[in-house]
């Protein structure tokens, strides 16, 4: 089955992201699919605590395109909306904490969030080694 995905622009508010995913779930919702087909990408943002994480053992295995598990860590003592980033098991760091709100909510919804390395770039500043590229798609609608 084909996917269809809805891009923000890179310049996207929080709150804007709210509204492309009420637009997708609008579609999905009135698809004659079992299950929607739509996925929007919702962020664009850097790595936080790559320097903390095993980033440095696996960054030569490290691919663009490779997919990324987004984990809710809601008991997370510094940050309540934490959302942990895995690559293939493995902790690479979290989403910002600027920009996990949206996401942390999505899934609290039972929004079926993904994400994937968008960019890798060897920088002494590890906030810009590692960009996440954010996916979310709609719960399946109950009919």
């Amino acid at each position: 089955m084909a996917r269809m995905v809805i891009v923000c622009k890179p310049t996207y508010r929080p709150a804007r992201a709210w509204g492309m995913l009420l637009t997708a779930w609008l579609a999905a919702s009135g698809s004659t699919l079992a299950e929607p087909s739509i996925a929007v990408r919702i962020q664009q943002v850097p790595l936080a605590g790559f320097q903390f994480h095993a980033g440095k053992i696996v960054w030569e295995q490290l691919a663009e395109g490779d997919p990324l598990e987004l984990v809710r860590e809601p008991d997370n003592a510094h940050d309540a909306r934490a959302v942990k980033v895995l690559w293939r098991g493995v902790a690479l760091g979290h989403l910002p904490r600027s920009d996990n709100a949206p996401v942390a909510e999505a899934m609290d919804q039972g929004w079926r969030v993904w994400g994937r390395i968008g960019r890798l770039q060897p920088h002494p500043n590890p906030w810009r080694r590692v960009r996440i590229d954010v996916f979310a798609a709609p719960p399946q609608v109950a009919r």
